[in-house]
């Protein structure tokens, strides 16, 4: 399996049509779909439906896409690290974030060391905590930022100086606005919109395993939308504070959870790493900004 061939195949999933792919590719198309066919074969499955005017993927293609994305995404990136070998003063670093405050401290460690290096270039991809360790583990990714229920024993890492605040938003025309906080007692009465990952993680510890007397009617992957569906009163949105507005002139609220732990945010890398000269210098600043708490290596 050729990495040129897996590229052919990428583009020529993404267009949905093999002309305009290999034309996208610089190829012809009479090789591109040459090569494709090589490739069906050489796998021993077909990875197309072929129409007139379109393709599409079969199921072994989807699967084939979702690991053709994975390693090129690692080849472009391995190759960028060697041509960095020698730069110290350039490159890319591959960064995996929640949404979160803490974002925002990495951001000012990452314009201060920009100030210095400016051909520094940061490249963020935001997920939940699954999607960012499983880039992290496959090398996809140089750093992470997570919080503190990842299995850590796993990685090197660094504490952040921060902890988010959990809190409840809803509608500011809600009968509950005049309170000015919310317990776990009164959650369990209310209808819940939250993240996959609070359901995994947080709601267990919280609640206990009991859960079947917990409401959950909707679910979100980004805060933004979990504060839409706030806002159109489908219920109470669980999720950290400073995320989404909630200040003067917005038609929702945020009310802190009193009796549930801060969310501990963690900056964490794979153990026995090998970084490019610009990963390392970050790595420097980093400590250098929450040297408050030692980093632990092994």
């Amino acid at each position: 399996m050729e990495i040129r061939v897996l590229r052919y195949f990428l583009e020529t999933a993404r267009e949905g049509n093999m002309t305009r792919a290999a034309e996208r590719l610089f190829v012809s198309q009479p090789t591109m779909s040459k090569q494709l066919k090589e490739l069906e074969k050489e796998l021993g499955t077909k990875l197309f439906i072929r129409s007139n005017y379109s393709i599409r993927l079969t199921e072994a293609g989807m699967l084939l896409r979702e690991r053709a994305e994975d390693i090129l995404s690692l080849v472009d990136k391995t190759e960028a690290e060697f041509k960095s070998l020698e730069e110290i003063n350039s490159g890319d670093i591959y960064v995996g974030a929640p949404e979160s405050e803490a974002m925002g401290l990495f951001a000012d460690i990452v314009h201060s060391l920009q100030r210095k290096y400016p051909k520094l270039r940061c490249n963020i991809y935001s997920g939940n905590m699954q999607d960012v360790c499983e880039k992290l583990d496959k090398g996809l990714l140089d750093f992470a930022i997570v919080m503190n229920y990842v299995d850590l024993t796993k990685y090197n890492y660094i504490p952040m100086s921060t902890q988010d605040s959990w809190g409840v938003i809803f509608k500011k025309d809600d009968a509950f606005t005049g309170k000015k906080s919310f317990s776990i007692s009164d959650l369990r009465d209310l209808p819940l919109i939250c993240s996959k990952q609070w359901v995994d993680h947080e709601l267990p510890d919280w609640f206990g395993y009991d859960l079947k007397d917990v409401n959950i009617v909707a679910t979100y992957n980004l805060p933004y939308n979990g504060a839409i569906m706030a806002k159109a009163g489908i219920g109470y949105a669980v999720m950290l504070d400073k995320l989404v507005h909630t200040g003067e002139g917005s038609d929702i609220v945020f009310r802190p959870l009193e009796d549930v732990p801060k969310a501990e945010m963690y900056i964490i890398w794979r153990k026995f790493q090998t970084f490019t000269p610009i990963a390392d210098l970050l790595i420097k600043e980093l400590r250098k900004n929450f040297d408050s708490r030692p980093a632990r290596e092994s």
